[in-house]
Order: structure tokens, then C-alpha cells, then sequence
């Protein structure tokens, strides 16, 4: 062990901080440019032709080395690129198609004066498609707390749906991020306005 050169424990540790670094490893939406690959590989071909005719020293050769397989995987990355599939947004047809209930909540509602708050916690990102008040045949898109439409409801994200005190419950029906299955999500209670009115048996 003591005949390992730093520099091999430095770049271990880089390529294990590189590995498992939260999100390190992010696919891009958009094509890379070749333009800066391009210049770095023939910055790299221009040394390596010194490098050829032995006019250079080792560092010289490293960096050529470096330059021309940095330039040669930013070609590689920009030829290679594959777009990402276009999502359609979620729309009203959504209502009527045949809808999946998770086994374990995705979506969780809190009631308050404000009205019923619609709280993300399945940890991804869930694309809304509208909601109802239970037992009426309506439609509305869901809002932020600030009156703003959500197409997509990030992870812990709220998101406010303004019931009254004569409605018992919301359908809300959504998509993950990544998928074509149409969810639903049901959520019952008493009726503030007949609160007092409740028998237990």
C-alpha cells in the first residue's frame, strides 16, 4: 500500500465521489454542442504531432493524451444524442380512462381554512391532470396556495384545492413523470358544514 503514488488515491477518490455524488450523473435535454470538443481534439492532434516527432516532454504527451480523449468524448456525446420522448401533457381525456389506485399513497390532503391542501409525497415528481370535488361531476386544474396552474407537482410540493364546507372529499387524477398509466387519488371526510351532526355507532 505505502508504494501507491498519491495521485492513484486522489483519483480514486474523485471517481468514487463522481460514482455516488447525488445525481452526478444527469442526462441532458438538449444536444451538447461539438464546437468546444472539436477544438480540444485538434489542440490534442496538434501536440500529439510534436509528441510523434519526439520534441516534447512526458507532460506534454499526458496533456495531449488528456485533450484528445476529452475532445473525442464530447464528439462521441454529440453524435450520439438521443432526445428525450416529448410527454403530452395530461388533458381532460384523462378522466375517462382506465385509472390505477397505488397500493401506497402517492398524494396526501390536509384540510384547512384555506381549503384542502394536495401534498406530493412519493417522493418523484407527479404530473397533475385536474380534480373534483367527490360525488360531482366537475373539473379543475390543480393551483399552488398562489392560484397558479401545476402540469407537474415536484416532490413535497403543495398544492391547493379549494373545497367548501358541504364537500366530503376530492378525486384527483395524475401521472408520474415518466409514464402513460392515469392514477387516481381518493380522499373522504365529514363534511365540516354537518360536522356536529355525526353519530357514532
Amino acid at each position: 500500500m505505502l508504494d501507491v503514488p498519491a495521485l492513484f488515491g486522489v483519483g480514486a477518490g474523485l471517481m468514487l465521489l463522481a460514482e455516488y455524488w447525488p445525481q452526478a450523473f444527469v442526462p441532458t435535454r438538449t444536444r451538447p454542442a461539438p464546437a468546444w470538443p472539436l477544438v480540444v481534439t485538434v489542440l490534442g492532434a496538434g501536440l500529439g504531432m510534436n509528441v510523434l516527432q519526439g520534441r516534447t516532454d512526458p507532460w506534454i504527451t499526458a496533456i495531449s493524451a488528456a485533450l484528445l480523449l476529452a475532445g473525442l468524448a464530447g464528439l462521441l456525446a454529440a453524435a450520439a444524442f438521443r432526445p428525450w420522448p416529448v410527454t403530452p401533457p395530461l388533458t381532460f381525456a384523462s378522466r375517462w380512462k382506465t385509472v390505477t389506485t397505488p397500493d401506497w399513497p402517492e398524494l396526501t390532503v390536509t384540510l384547512s381554512e384555506q381549503g384542502a391542501h394536495l401534498c406530493n409525497v412519493s417522493g418523484r415528481a407527479l404530473r397533475m391532470a385536474g380534480w373534483s370535488p367527490a360525488g360531482l361531476n366537475a373539473w379543475y386544474p390543480v393551483r399552488t396556495p398562489a392560484g397558479e396552474v401545476v402540469q407537474e407537482l415536484a416532490a413535497g410540493q403543495e398544492a391547493l384545492l379549494p373545497v367548501h364546507g358541504h364537500d366530503h372529499g376530492v378525486r384527483v387524477w395524475y401521472a408520474p413523470a415518466r409514464g402513460e398509466t392515469t392514477h387516481l387519488f381518493r380522499a373522504d371526510w365529514t363534511p365540516t358544514a354537518h360536522a356536529e351532526d355525526r353519530v357514532l355507532n
